[in-house]
């Protein structure tokens, strides 16, 4: 909250018989004090997918879908976005469902936690680079749905997931939220180091594209004025 905003509340609060009016807060400002919080459940013939992201948080992660190794890169969101996110799941865990599945519901809890992305950045860039491993990723939040997705996986399995299922997480969550995501990989052969390389820079182009701009107040970066939000 503002300092302005602040001791204007604080006047009206000890000293009631003064009708001071509160300046009003920017977006921003309002949204940042309960946080930017969507959920979503997505329910199928064989699981429930429930998903909860604050987007103000401090890198909690509940994560259970059923493989250790998709859990290790969607803690990625968390740890490097600095978003609290929980996701469980009940029922049939099979990876290729649940991984299309949980994409749906991330981009749908996105989506609702974002609103009407006033004064936000709404464009992220973010180069990972991990060991032998240097992945890009851009992404654009303005609700044009688009996913350009280049990486080049050696190995067919990572423990027990198959690293192809990534590029359908990500082409779900695309759909569901409506944003520009580009992902291009530059350098790396190891499976681990590419795929973890991957969620971190998404994480943290999501948390540069999220983030509010002062100087925006109550616009959005568009020639147009408004998001494709439907």
């Amino acid at each position: 909250m503002h300092i302005d905003c602040l001791l204007f509340l604080l006047i009206k609060m000890f000293l009631p018989q003064f009708a001071l009016p509160v300046p009003p807060m920017d977006s921003g400002s309002a949204r940042a004090l309960g946080g930017r919080i969507g959920e979503a459940e997505r329910v199928t013939r064989e699981k429930i997918v429930t998903v909860k992201i604050n987007m103000d948080g401090h890198a909690v992660a509940e994560i259970n879908t059923g493989n250790a190794f998709f859990d290790f890169l969607l803690n990625r969101l968390a740890s490097d976005g600095l978003f609290d996110v929980h996701v469980k799941i009940t029922g049939d865990c099979d990876d290729y469902h649940t991984t299309k599945d949980v994409g749906v519901a991330i981009g749908t809890a996105l989506k609702q936690a974002l609103g009407d992305r006033i004064g936000i950045n709404q464009l992220g860039c973010f180069s990972a680079a991990l060991g032998d491993a240097l992945v890009l990723v851009s992404l654009d939040l303005s609700g044009r749905p688009h996913l350009s997705y280049d990486l080049r996986i050696p190995r067919e399995t990572v423990g027990t997931y198959d690293p192809q299922l990534v590029e359908h997480f990500f082409a779900s969550l695309v759909d569901a939220f409506g944003m520009t995501l580009h992902i291009r990989q530059f350098a790396g052969r190891n499976s681990d180091h590419i795929l973890e390389a991957t969620f971190k820079a998404f994480a943290r182009a999501l948390r540069q594209a999220t983030e509010y701009d002062a100087r925006r107040h109550d616009s959005v970066p568009s020639l147009e004025g408004v998001y494709q939000l439907s």
